[in-house]
């Protein structure tokens, strides 16, 4: 008996989760905030503006009715940006299915939340939202992947982690297919931390990376035969130090978090895919100027919508700074990314500064 599932967000991961369980067999509906990519789903069973060239099984469905969607819904999957995450979950909450707690729910947005307590987990900050009901019950989905790359059925792994092992075994059942392979976690705080942290270090990896590899636009650093895939790996590794740090610091029960798909591998397929959002925002900061015409971070943040994807590194390095800052962490990473989105540094300063202390530090 297929399982009747609601997707919120039809973005490129929303999407690409659907279509994996509707080819499955599942009953799927996904919402979407955008009437056009609603019926780009329904009549040409295809997403052109967030999955493009990705052909969409027929039986997958979507609709603006958020409340429509998710009523009577055995699972629901939240996929919305984090940007926009608390205002679609607080749309649902008179929702029957969810105010008595008969729908699992799990998410797959990254990030970090905004609250008068300050940057907040999305899990804790959900929960205080939701019915009692969800309490220490939610699902956090991450890992490893990227939405083109899954919807085209290349081998991934995920990790679904939930404080309740049931609903995590139930998440990892509804998702796992011969080519999606699901596994459960118990350190949700850590999942979480991971996923959103590497962003930062991501975009960060990606202007290192138009540095090393350089090309037209980009301009002379002084510094380019000094770039290789080891300065890279350099990058890399301190970022995941960072992260370690974070995720400890914020209640990770298990250090090994760090060193499994959840940790390392997410953050090196985020560093190193040509698919990477965060990536490609920092390439582009070098090779574009792309923060030009923005006066500083919260700017940027205001104006996000004029970048033609969504960088979530953006708003995760702000919040990343504040939680640094609250747990006397040192970060000198995401801290140097902060900069330079705030306007406050330049990348290749940031870069002579992280290289020459490296190099300082090993004389």
């Amino acid at each position: 008996m297929s399982a009747r599932v609601a997707i919120l967000g039809a973005g490129a991961w929303g999407t690409a989760v659907a279509k994996v369980l509707a080819d499955k067999g599942e009953e799927v509906t996904l919402w979407a905030y955008e009437k056009e990519t609603v019926d780009d789903i329904n009549r040409n069973h295809i997403n052109s503006r967030f999955l493009p060239e990705v052909s969409l099984p027929e039986s997958l469905g979507a609709s603006t009715d958020i409340t429509g969607v998710v009523e009577g819904r055995e699972f629901l999957i939240l996929a919305v940006p984090s940007l926009f995450l608390l205002n679609t979950v607080k749309q649902i909450l008179t929702v029957t299915s969810i105010r008595e707690g008969q729908t699992g729910i799990a998410v797959i947005t990254k990030g970090f939340l905004p609250t008068e307590k300050g940057p907040r987990l999305l899990l804790e900050t959900l929960e205080d939202y939701l019915p009692g009901f969800y309490r220490n019950s939610l699902v956090y989905i991450a890992g490893p992947s990227h939405a083109e790359e899954v919807a085209r059925g290349k081998v991934t792994g995920l990790i679904a982690a939930s404080e309740n092992a049931k609903n995590s075994f139930r998440f990892r059942d509804l998702l796992k297919t011969g080519r999606l392979l699901v596994f459960s976690s118990l350190d949700v705080r850590g999942v979480q931390v991971a996923a959103a942290a590497k962003n930062v270090i991501a975009i960060a990896f990606g202007m290192l990376d138009a540095l090393k590899t350089g090309g037209p636009g980009i301009p002379s650093s002084g510094m380019d035969d000094m770039f290789g895939d080891g300065t890279e790996s350099l990058l890399l590794a301190a970022g995941l130090n960072e992260i370690q740090a974070l995720g400890m610091a914020l209640g990770a029960t298990h250090p090994e978090t760090f060193t499994s798909i959840s940790g390392v591998g997410d953050l090196d397929v985020t560093c190193r895919s040509v698919w990477g959002r965060n990536r490609r925002f920092g390439r582009e900061i070098i090779e574009k100027d792309l923060l030009a015409p923005f006066k500083d971070l919260d700017d940027l943040l205001a104006r996000i919508n004029e970048i033609p994807y969504l960088p979530e590194g953006v708003a995760a390095a702000k919040y990343v700074r504040i939680l640094a800052e609250r747990h006397k962490l040192k970060m000198p990473v995401s801290t140097g990314l902060y900069q330079i989105l705030n306007k406050e540094s330049k990348p290749l300063e940031f870069l002579d500064n992280f290289l020459g202390g490296l190099l300082s530090s090993a004389r």
